[in-house]
């Protein structure tokens, strides 16, 4: 996997370096030496990561990387701390300050590419999310949210250790905090896990009596665990087992002895991540069912009407089953929003769709067309089953009056139907719902409330 990576230095020595490494990699490489020639390039060219050193003149690597993660342009870029500092409180300060790893000079060369992966790999996801959100802010599907609310809640979280003293320290300082489960066995890890209920989930590497790395890859391969962040506990100087883990999967890791605020920082990062994802995947679903939802009345709108009347009168084209179409013109309805407003057709509208949809088989999709007009699409059924259904439609909806506004005003509503059936293996969507039309057209033409079936 290859990257746009951006590399921040104020020793020309140390960009030389770096840059040499990354372009054997095949890695894209741009360079700054200072923090304010960093933003720039950071809003410039967009980069997939940043690796960026600490102890600089002027802006030190903590305000630069403020800085980056407060601007919505360089926010969601992947922030790699390299420094020769090495004590607990660095680190961090550097995760505090928003930064997805702290990695301390001498840079070990498969740690540094198996770390850069990992984090583009976790870039190029939140970015497909937050393009397919963006369209949907565009097209007004959806409108935008602050994330204040990706920390409003605790996590929870499950862990996997086998030493107790190491146990004990992980979840009493996530407890603080956070909701902790932890699993016994592999077994029980995996059975927990599968639920879907976990943000987080902390794995040993070094397990007695399991394969840690067989844990995380089993973590990985299960759909209700596939989205789920892993933290690792490795062993310091474990590079191999590190680089592996973060070749399949793994998000986030921790070097033994565990620092308490180190901990808490990186659980807290990594939830954030699996919030903001999840609330960008809810806000792509929701744009989904917008795009193919009519806002009034709830129903399925004509663009998902015709996709689904389609796929079934193909497949009614291969066996020996119908498909009937109704369509659905509520009488006068013109009238009702000149006499009594558009506020009181509305509520026409959305009752009509109630009774229409509350009165026919859980296969069968109601829609609306648009104004007055609906549809009712029933797979696997003939003339005679479909004309009855749309007597009883008609009638269910002449047989009571329909409530217009709060004070109670009242309005007898009646409803023409047309019908028609698919005719065999050369019949189209487009041509079933041209002769509903037509028996929708004979319906009113002939005085309205009443049913029609029309013949090609």
């Amino acid at each position: 996997m290859t990257a746009r990576v951006l590399i921040v230095d104020d020793v020309p020595a140390n960009l030389k370096l770096l840059d040499a490494k990354l372009t054997a990699e095949y890695f894209d490489v741009f360079k700054a030496s200072s923090g304010p020639e960093a933003l720039d390039a950071a809003k410039e060219q967009q980069p997939d990561i940043i690796l960026l050193d600490v102890m600089m003149p002027g802006m030190d690597g903590f305000e630069v990387c403020r800085r980056l993660k407060a601007m919505p342009e360089t926010e969601h870029i992947p922030v790699i701390m390299v420094t020769a500092l090495d004590q607990p409180k660095d680190r961090v300060q550097g995760l505090e300050a928003g930064a997805d790893d702290f990695l301390t000079k001498p840079l070990n060369d498969l740690a540094l590419f198996a770390r850069v992966r990992s984090l583009v790999r976790l870039k190029m996801v939140t970015d497909e999310l937050r393009m397919r959100e963006a369209t949907g802010q565009r097209i007004g599907a959806l409108s935008a949210t602050s994330d204040n609310f990706l920390m409003a809640e605790p996590g929870r979280i499950l862990v996997m250790d086998d030493r107790p003293t190491s146990l004990k320290r992980i979840t009493e300082t996530l407890a603080a905090e956070h909701n902790v489960t932890v699993a016994e066995s592999q077994e029980e890890l995996m059975q927990l896990a599968s639920t879907g209920d976990f943000d987080l989930h902390i794995v040993s590497l070094t397990l007695q009596e399991y394969d840690g790395l067989r844990l995380c890859s089993q973590l990985r391969s299960l759909e209700a665990t596939r989205q789920t962040p892993i933290l690792a506990i490795v062993e310091e100087g474990d590079t191999g087992r590190l680089v592996r883990a973060l070749d399949m999967g793994v998000n986030d890791y921790l070097v033994r002895p565990v620092e308490r605020n180190e901990l808490v920082a990186r659980a807290r990062s990594q939830l954030r991540r699996k919030r903001y994802q999840d609330y960008l995947r809810d806000k792509f679903q929701q744009g989904l069912e917008l795009a193919i939802t009519d806002g009034l009345t709830g129903l399925y709108n004509r663009r998902y009407m015709e996709g689904h009347l389609a796929t079934l009168v193909d497949e009614a084209a291969n066996t020996s089953k119908s498909v009937a179409l109704l369509i659905f013109d509520i009488d006068y309805f013109k009238s009702v929003n000149d006499t009594y407003g558009h506020a009181a057709g509305d509520m026409v509208l959305k009752e009509f769709a109630k009774r229409i949809s509350g009165n026919v088989r859980g296969v069968d999709l109601t829609c609306r067309l648009g104004g007055e007009e609906f549809v009712v699409v029933m797979p696997d059924t003939d003339l005679g089953f479909a004309m009855a259904v749309a007597e009883r439609l008609r009638q269910c909806v002449a047989s009571k009056p329909f409530v217009l506004d709060e004070e109670g005003r009242t309005l007898d509503v009646t409803v023409s139907i047309g019908i028609a059936v698919t005719e065999g293996a050369q019949d189209t969507a487009a041509k079933l719902l041209e002769r509903a039309d037509q028996g929708l057209y004979r319906a009113k033409r002939d005085g309205r409330n009443r049913v029609v079936a029309e013949a090609a």
